[in-house]
């Protein structure tokens, strides 16, 4: 039997709980996935949160979108347009580099050829479905994996064949079995910054969209550290791992740490303050 633990707190499954069923829909909140073995050491730490969100200019040019424009024959790609602008907010610092990218969902193969351009000739594509078919697209910088996103099995048999990843799409079957058990088995195994994308998670009673919404709950637990003239605070091991979490219209993205945070402070600037507090 797998090792899981609760990875929300009591008071928040009760108040998610009665979220959730307001919207008619159950999601196994106390379920949890984050075994601490599991996950790979990184280094020293690094800013709390992103950057704050700004909009690209106007003459900002976005490369995947002007393949996807300039792409009118070969191996289908459908994809929201909006999407476009998430993958390169995301995943641009991956450009040029070895990165190592897995796309769950391979359909017509076009965007496995739109990965390869993209991030370039250093670039190893990875590409999961449950039809045989798909295994026509394996090339030099291509490989498949044949099998259902569902199964924790397959999961633990790509794992051994497949190093740590940098980035993962899940563009699979969209149903939240599916995505969860994805998200389950393949978070731990991104490599320190990675980036974890899960596409279509439709409709406000979204069950994956509400189970990442209690996920992401874990990023403002505050733990107080030992007295001291400025606040302080211990970081969870989830709060480690974890960098920050992302929702766009149908997507959701979850970033990991460069490395971990040892502690969140608040330290005091200043001679003059006001004697109310």
């Amino acid at each position: 039997m797998r090792q899981v633990f609760n990875i929300l707190p009591p008071m928040y499954k009760t108040k998610l709980r009665a979220l959730v069923n307001s919207f008619e829909v159950s999601i196994p909140f106390t379920r949890g996935f984050f075994r601490y073995q599991e996950w790979p050491s990184n280094n020293e730490a690094e800013a709390l949160s992103s950057p704050p969100y700004a909009e690209f200019p106007a003459d900002f040019s976005n490369p995947l979108q002007t393949y996807f424009d300039s792409h009118t024959e070969g191996r289908g790609i459908w994809k929201w347009k909006h999407y476009f602008e998430i993958y390169h907010r995301h995943f641009s610092k991956f450009i040029g580099r070895e990165v190592r990218i897995l796309e769950i969902g391979v359909y017509s193969g076009g965007s496995l050829e739109m990965w390869k351009q993209y991030f370039g000739p250093k670039c190893r594509v990875y590409g999961v479905d449950i039809e045989e078919a798909c295994k026509a697209y394996t090339d030099d910088q291509v490989e498949i994996f044949i099998g259902d996103q569902a199964d924790h099995n397959f999961w633990a048999h790509f794992k051994k064949e497949v190093s740590l990843l940098d980035i993962i799409i899940d563009d699979g079957g969209h149903h939240f079995h599916q995505q969860r058990a994805t998200l389950e088995e393949m978070l731990p195994h991104l490599r320190a910054g990675g980036v974890y994308l899960c596409e279509d998670a439709h409709d406000v009673r979204n069950q994956f969209a509400a189970y990442i919404a209690g996920l992401s709950l874990n990023l403002h637990a505050a733990h107080a550290a030992s007295p001291s003239e400025h606040l302080a605070v211990v970081p969870t091991q989830f709060q480690k791992s974890i960098h920050s979490v992302h929702l766009y219209p149908f997507v959701a993205v979850i970033e990991r740490t460069e490395s971990p945070a040892t502690e969140f402070v608040a330290p005091k600037h200043g001679t003059e303050w006001q004697p109310f507090l």
